[in-house]
């Protein structure tokens, strides 16, 4: 092995000068260069679906990271270090809308609206919860190891009877939570702004576009230079039965929160989900999850790709739109920066956890791919949480990342 690193360290240091290559590479970490499968040859091992086979090449167990390109090890640090830190074997409890809250130092959720382990139907709500980071800084100490699985207790929030299907959310906005919600039946898809602390007071600030509802809400972000607030429409309530067929186009819309104009900034999407603004709010980024889920399943040869927008400086619509990645493994769902620009991205099809080791996925601000988390299990969202914490979201487990990356405050103003 120790041969074997310094020869990655050698080869690596002579494709990209200037890059310090760790060696022997810290734990949990795998080093895949592009020159070791750029050519597998006539009988190489090919893969025929980027939702049942994924790209593992070394078959490492998870969770490790698998660095692709050397500047991914600048994000990574010199110990980068992941764990399971909250598992419920039956219970998608963890599928999307993390907040961080730094005054207490938590993170929120939602449970898997409608999907597999999420017990939410058109009958049924899901629920959002929350775990303690400090309870999770307290259990790694106590368990004396740098990648042993803890499991802190998650807390469900009762939340009033107006949030439905929570999908989405962001902040915090104006000392609330943000919750983008899908709606369940005739019960409408909205934008909420819901007190952290109990009893957990919500207030309905959207839930239609001129008298129309919206088709199932999916995800948001607010701009930080204007205060306004971003997000994703999507067929998925209606494809997975929990709402009625749709009544509008699949789009990306603005909602000025103090006067409650609401408009469309983007279209011409099959599944708009994750968006993320760049630091300077001059970028954005919606990633099209068309791939997954569709009325005959899964189709690889519809988009599973990440685009890319300038943001208009006066009404903020996106212009310019061209593809800033290629998704090689299910679909990228929620999308998250770091503080340098680096793209971040939960990686596969929730429809079919026990087939995919999914990942969370990273690349640089010219969309190369950096490297990617392997969690052994179905990831949908992420988010930041302070400086060196990358808390992922996996359905029935919360994993967190201990690395050297930093993301930029989310909370406005």
């Amino acid at each position: 092995m120790a041969a074997l690193a310094a020869w990655l360290y050698y080869v690596t240091a002579q494709s990209n000068p200037g890059v310090a290559i760790p060696t022997p590479l810290p734990p949990q970490v795998v080093l895949v260069e592009p020159q070791s499968f750029a050519v597998l040859g006539q009988n190489g091992p090919f893969r025929n679906s980027s939702f049942t086979e994924f790209f593992n090449p070394t078959n490492t167990t998870p969770p490790f990271f698998q660095v692709i390109d050397p500047s991914f090890f600048s994000i990574l640090g010199p110990s980068p270090s992941i764990r399971s830190v909250a598992s419920n074997p039956g219970f998608a409890f963890a599928h999307e809308a993390p907040i961080w809250l730094p005054s207490t130092d938590e993170v929120t959720f939602a449970s898997n609206d409608g999907g597999p382990l999420g017990f939410s139907d058109i009958d049924h709500n899901n629920q959002v919860s929350k775990i303690s980071l400090k309870d999770v800084e307290t259990a790694i100490q106590k368990s004396g190891s740098t990648t042993s699985a803890v499991n802190v207790t998650v807390t469900k929030l009762d939340l009033p009877e107006t949030i439905q299907m929570t999908n989405g959310g962001t902040g915090p906005f104006r000392s609330s939570l943000l919750l983008i919600n899908s709606g369940r039946g005739p019960l409408p898809p909205s934008l909420a702004l819901v007190n952290p602390n109990p009893p957990h007071n919500a207030t309905i600030i959207l839930d239609n576009f001129f008298g129309r509802q919206f088709n199932s809400l999916n995800d948001a972000k607010v701009h930080h230079k204007t205060g306004k607030i971003f997000f994703t429409d999507v067929i998925y309530g209606f494809l997975n039965h929990f709402r009625p067929a749709p009544l509008i186009p699949s789009q990306v819309y603005r909602f000025d929160p103090d006067t409650s104009e609401v408009r469309v900034v983007a279209d011409g999407f099959d599944k708009p989900n994750g968006i993320a603004f760049t630091k300077d709010g001059n970028t954005a980024y919606i990633a099209d999850t068309g791939a997954s889920g569709g009325f005959l399943g899964n189709n690889q040869t519809e988009p599973a790709t990440i685009y890319v927008f300038d943001v208009d400086p006066k009404t903020q619509a996106f212009t310019n739109r061209r593809v800033f990645a290629y998704v090689d493994t299910g679909v990228a769902d929620g999308v998250q920066l770091d503080d340098n620009g680096n793209v971040y991205a939960g990686c596969g099809d929730g429809a079919h956890p026990a087939n995919i080791r999914v990942l969370l996925q990273v690349w640089n601000s010219q969309g190369t791919l950096l490297g990617k988390f392997f969690l052994g299990t179905t990831s949908a969202n992420l988010i930041f949480a302070g400086k060196g914490r990358l808390v992922i979201l996996a359905e029935t487990n919360i994993y967190l990342a201990q690395i050297a990356a930093e993301g930029f405050n989310l909370a406005f103003p």
